[in-house]
């Protein structure tokens, strides 16, 4: 399977998604939207991940390729193949869809608890009915027409949701290692900032058992993303 991403940032890639993939032999390729480079023809591949960064789905004239990678995604869509967006990528894979992207009640960072809400199906099969993720976002989408939410935590309601059997939204990180976060705190972190679901970098970084079970999770998830097993 070719499966292609797309970075916002230098500092928010794959992160050990890439592991996964590569051990199931899949080939990578990714668009690296900030260096302006060129989208694939979508026809060339198999399945589309679509990562986070700290501009919004609306900084259109800030960020001109926005444009040309919500056109991508609609396309990729059409095609129905499997697509996964992460944060902000949650958010354009909604927007794309007809959701709207707008402010969160909080800005969530840190490891905050999420909750399934509701039976998980094949989809969602990787996923406890709660765990601890960690979360970088101060925006927030509403649910697209024909879409099932299924995950939400107390400072973000909508979390999670998947559309038909090939595409799903993740608001959190389960991707990001000690190292990622050590980058995107780097990059935008604050340590001025504070509310009830902000973290300091220390915090974030001090249980490692966090990271591990993240790892588990993600790679559970991802099996059935790559398999087409996505609905609920």
């Amino acid at each position: 399977m070719h499966i292609h991403y797309l970075k916002h940032v230098p500092f928010e890639g794959l992160g050990s998604m890439e592991h996964v993939f590569v051990a199931e032999g899949h080939r990578l390729s990714n668009t690296c939207l900030y260096h302006d480079q060129p989208m694939p023809l979508v026809h060339d591949i198999d399945a589309l991940v679509i990562m986070g960064g700290p501009m919004g789905v609306h900084d259109v004239d800030r960020y001109p390729w926005l444009a040309q990678e919500k056109e991508f995604i609609e396309a990729a869509l059409r095609r129905q193949i499997p697509v996964l967006g992460v944060c902000l990528g949650a958010q354009l894979l909604a927007e794309v869809l007809g959701a709207s992207v707008s402010k969160n009640a909080h800005e969530e960072i840190g490891w905050y608890p999420v909750q399934c809400t509701r039976e998980p199906g094949s989809c969602a099969q990787g996923f406890p009915e709660s765990f601890e993720a960690l979360h970088w976002h101060g925006d927030t989408f509403s649910i697209p027409a024909g879409a099932s939410h299924f995950i939400s935590s107390e400072g973000c309601e909508n979390q999670a949701f998947v559309y038909e059997n090939h595409a799903i939204a993740l608001q959190f990180h389960l991707e990001m290692l000690p190292s990622h976060v050590q980058a995107i705190y780097q990059a935008c972190g604050d340590p001025g900032k504070s509310g009830p679901y902000i973290q300091g970098l220390e915090d974030m970084l001090a249980d490692c058992e966090r990271f591990r079970q993240a790892q588990k999770i993600l790679k559970d998830f991802l099996m059935a993303f790559i398999s087409r097993k996505m609905t609920l």
